[in-house]
């Protein structure tokens, strides 16, 4: 009402219109009316300014409209769980995330070579790093190093005077196979136990430190079973045991993105 006022004050002192007195209801009116650039010049900003909020808060307002913002996603607040084989060393990545992620704990679950692959589709982890080979359904997976395998025995076996070890060399020995083996090698010549397998690598790594026969491992599991009674040496024709990292199929959590960055050397800044 008061711009309506201003624009009728001025028309009426127009000196176009000649007397200040003269037919104020039509300047008046034309003033309102006719005069469009006048009124848009005087108001233009001010009711634009006014529509665009308006329209703003139809948009905000109206649900099921076409041009409803799309509410944004909450920032995952963890813990991100991070399934681990016994052997891998994930220390160095951990070392990251806590840098890069000081808000979000990263927790390890140690994980079983034969529980691997469940504990990442049944989601008792959010990824894992686990042992190659492994049942890729539904699945995906980096690979991101390879181990060497080493043969375990007594410490005084006749083995350890050779600073490494072929496969030739294993012939008439008994090579123990523990349960769920970390890596599979045949061994041509080889003497089969008379035991059953060991359940665990340690206790495969035990058996093989009393002198009765050698065990292949990644070298990772020989360093952490090490026992004083025990030995090993590298396997040089022997097959190379890879450590994968694996999460599910499908659109990929921004936790478990963030992870894969890492692995992947990724900076902080850097996109995919």
């Amino acid at each position: 009402m008061a711009a309506s006022g201003a624009r009728s004050g001025r028309s009426g002192t127009s000196p176009r219109r000649g007397s200040g007195g003269a037919k104020p209801r039509p300047a008046a009116g034309k003033a309102s009316s006719g005069k469009a650039s006048s009124g848009k010049a005087s108001s233009g900003k001010g009711s634009g300014a006014r529509a665009s909020g308006d329209r703003g808060a139809t948009r905000k307002n109206s649900p099921g409209s076409g041009s409803t913002p799309t509410a944004r996603t909450p920032a995952p607040t963890g813990p991100f769980r991070l399934g681990a084989i016994e052997g891998a060393t994930p220390g160095r990545w951990i070392d990251v995330w806590k840098e890069r992620m000081p808000g979000i704990p990263l927790e390890l679950v140690p994980l079983e070579i034969s529980d691997q692959r469940r504990a990442v589709t049944e989601a008792s982890v959010d990824a894992a790093l686990v042992r190659l080979p492994i049942d890729r359904t539904g699945l995906q997976a980096i690979t991101l190093y390879e181990e060497t395998p080493v043969v375990v025995c007594a410490a005084d076996a006749h083995l350890t005077a050779a600073g490494e070890l072929t496969l030739a060399d294993l012939a008439g020995e008994v090579v123990i196979v523990p349960q769920n083996p970390p890596v599979t090698v045949v061994v041509d010549g080889a003497v089969p136990p008379t035991f059953d397998a060991p359940a665990t690598v340690a206790e495969a790594i035990a058996i093989a430190a009393t002198g009765v026969g050698v065990v292949i491992v990644p070298m990772s599991l020989a360093r952490l079973h090490h026992r004083k009674d025990a030995a090993y040496r590298p396997l040089v024709d022997g097959p190379l045991s890879p450590v994968a990292l694996v999460w599910p199929d499908g659109e990929t959590p921004p936790l478990v993105d963030t992870f894969i960055g890492i692995v992947r050397g990724r900076t902080a800044n850097s996109s995919r």
